[in-house]
């Protein structure tokens, strides 16, 4: 496997010392290392990836020097349209380097959402031009391939890419962690919520630790899974697949679990939610100030005021809770809807958090069924 040192200190011997991004599983090690020793003007952790290829544009044109972009591949889809219209050589013609997470790379075992972007991964940078490489998990090879990918793009001023797959960096742990005081668990804060919820009352919740964490929930209270859609995967999306259904079915209240790195991810969603005022919608974003599911890398959750943007854009009722009591009392006053509530929560999560047993077509058949009651 590569040291994540010796990545990061081979990129900088060119001159490459500007990171943004959104964490990735795959990345993690390299991630937690750039965190710990870049300082925060040259390690951006962006709201979503094309977010990022903007900021890594701006500092090109700023220095004159390649900028690296981090992403899963699922990340992919949000920097097509700045690959296409921004640092295309048919249009600016701006190299970035692209690190990019292969998870569920053919051949190898991964959750379903991976299946169909570990497929086109390496097509999809074909359809755009992008040259690429899988990099070598032997330090020497990987170091020939930095040399070729750099020599590329200061030649051309075009992108390139090197494709991560799974274990191909060494052990790191992330040194500069930032903590929050809060004292609720996220599992805690989903079952109180949950329980609460009337029976003909939906949920969606988001990608990752939050959806395993109401799968389980389900599981331990011998409860069946039909009112839950699990968003397994297209992050930041939740919140629109429960606007799409409330509109359809007035006569539930519709739950949106959210994340706050989901949420923030394509915060404007927040303003169509509260354009259209659904009056059985209830907003509920478990905020610990991190991407949890990919190694714990923080966000900007807790140094922002989600509660105020919600109110901002129109959300009717909207309310900020830290403890068991106040969640359980707001719960019973929710208000006018559409509803935001604010749910901070201290970070991490069980370490043997399981995963959902039954597939996304199973889960989504059993929830329009039960739409249909």
């Amino acid at each position: 496997m590569i040291r994540p040192d010796f990545f990061y200190h081979t990129l900088a011997s060119y001159g490459i010392d500007f990171y943004a991004g959104v964490p990735d599983s795959l990345l993690k090690n390299l991630c937690a290392y750039i965190t710990d020793h870049a300082d925060a003007a040259h390690n951006i952790i962006a709201a979503n990836e094309g977010g990022a290829m903007g900021l890594a544009a701006g500092h090109y044109l700023a220095t004159g020097q390649i900028p690296v972009v981090y992403m899963q591949n699922s990340g992919q889809g949000n920097i097509i349209n700045p690959l296409a219209s921004l640092t295309d050589p048919d249009v600016y013609n701006i190299p970035v380097l692209l690190v990019i997470g292969w998870r569920g790379k053919p051949g190898v075992h991964d959750e379903p959402q991976h299946v169909k972007q570990g497929k086109v991964t390496t097509g999809l940078l074909n359809v755009m031009g992008i040259d690429y490489t899988v990099l070598s998990k032997e330090e020497d090879k990987a170091e020939a391939q930095i040399q070729k990918a750099v020599a590329y793009m200061q030649a051309t001023k075009q992108c390139y890419a090197l494709v991560i797959e799974k274990d191909t960096f060494d052990a790191y742990t992330l040194q500069n962690v930032e903590k929050n005081d809060f004292t609720m668990s996220r599992e805690e804060a989903i079952q109180t919520v949950a329980a609460a919820l009337g029976e003909k009352d939906a949920i969606v919740s988001t990608t990752g630790m939050i959806s395993r964490e109401l799968f389980e929930y389900r599981t331990a209270m011998n409860q069946g899974h039909e009112r839950d859609f699990l968003t397994v995967g297209s992050m930041g999306h939740a919140s629109q697949i429960a606007l799409g259904i409330a509109l359809e079915k007035q006569d539930r209240r519709v739950w949106c679990f959210d994340g706050d790195g989901a949420s923030i991810m394509h915060m404007g969603s927040m303003a169509i939610v509260a354009s259209k005022a659904p009056q059985n919608y209830v907003h509920v974003v478990f905020n610990n100030g991190a991407h949890d599911s990919v190694g714990g890398q923080p966000t900007v959750g807790l140094k922002i005021d989600l509660p105020a943007i919600a109110k901002a854009v129109g959300y009717k009722s909207v309310y900020s809770v830290s403890t068991p009591e106040e969640l359980q009392q707001q719960l019973t006053h929710l208000g006018e809807a559409p509803v935001f509530i604010e749910v901070k929560v201290k970070k991490g999560n069980r370490k043997d958090l399981g995963r959902p047993t039954t597939t996304p077509v199973q889960n989504k058949e059993a929830l329009m069924n039960f739409l249909k009651k």
